[in-house]
């Protein structure tokens, strides 16, 4: 068992087969993801070659900057399964959203049913400039309307690096957390390589995702972790086949 995850240098030998990912901007035209047909296609191959199995692609659902509706990214989908149609068959690709909690999100809740990664797991992310003034009562919100919140990326909120005593916090009320992969490679910086380390040792991180928009998220895999343990990393890659269904 040692001498296996010594073997493990390189993010990709960690996939394992038939992974399910809940977080990528594969669908084109929508948002900061996949912006033609061809970019589709070539990172829905990427990911069917590194072992993913069933990816459920995420727009982002942003006010003001990619004010996406259920219907746009419904119809956004079929679009890709029509254009695409053997390659979304052969990953298995489904559909959700990534929602901005903003100061309009409360209103969503209220008024519309959230597109979930599945049943009442949705996903959700905050501005990587600050989080929302009223956090926790959306939080609250959220819980009340019946919803399991997955919160995106928590590594990556620079806010929150001098602060690891927040993410108690967020676990206390009921925040779900999903680890961007390419975060333990040193992708976004030492920083939030070094917060991903300490939720995955602290046992705080529950799922995995690729977060994938673009080519050089492809190349991301090719790299080496930065953390030393990484059976905490394996076992988030493996929790993540509650969404196989």
């Amino acid at each position: 068992m040692i001498s296996f995850f010594k073997s493990k240098a390189f993010l990709k030998d960690l996939i394992p087969t038939g992974f399910v990912d809940i977080h990528s901007h594969l669908l084109f035209g929508i948002d900061d993801g996949a912006k033609t047909s061809e970019d589709t296609k070539f990172l829905l191959e990427s990911m069917l070659a590194l072992g993913f199995g069933k990816i459920i692609t995420t727009p982002h659902t942003t006010p003001y900057i990619w004010d996406n509706t259920k219907d746009m990214i419904v119809d956004k989908y079929e679009e890709v399964k029509v254009v695409l149609p053997e390659l979304t068959q052969s990953v298995s690709l489904r559909v959700a959203s990534e929602y901005l909690m903003d100061d309009s999100f409360s209103q969503r809740i209220q008024s519309e049913r959230l597109l979930t990664l599945q049943g009442d797991y949705v996903l959700v992310e905050m501005s990587y400039i600050n989080p929302p003034i009223q956090l926790f009562d959306i939080l609250f919100e959220l819980k009340s309307a019946g919803y399991q919140i997955v919160l995106a990326h928590p590594e990556r909120y620079n806010f929150y690096h001098n602060n690891l005593e927040i993410y108690k916090k967020l676990k206390k009320v009921g925040c779900l957390f999903q680890l961007n992969l390419l975060s333990v490679t040193g992708y976004y910086g030492s920083k939030v390589a070094e917060t991903a380390e300490y939720l995955l040792k602290s046992a705080m991180i529950d799922f995995v995702g690729s977060d994938i928009h673009h080519s050089n998220h492809i190349k991301g895999f090719e790299s080496k972790l930065k953390i030393k343990d990484k059976l905490p990393l394996v076992e988030a890659f493996a929790a993540n086949k509650i969404f196989d269904i």
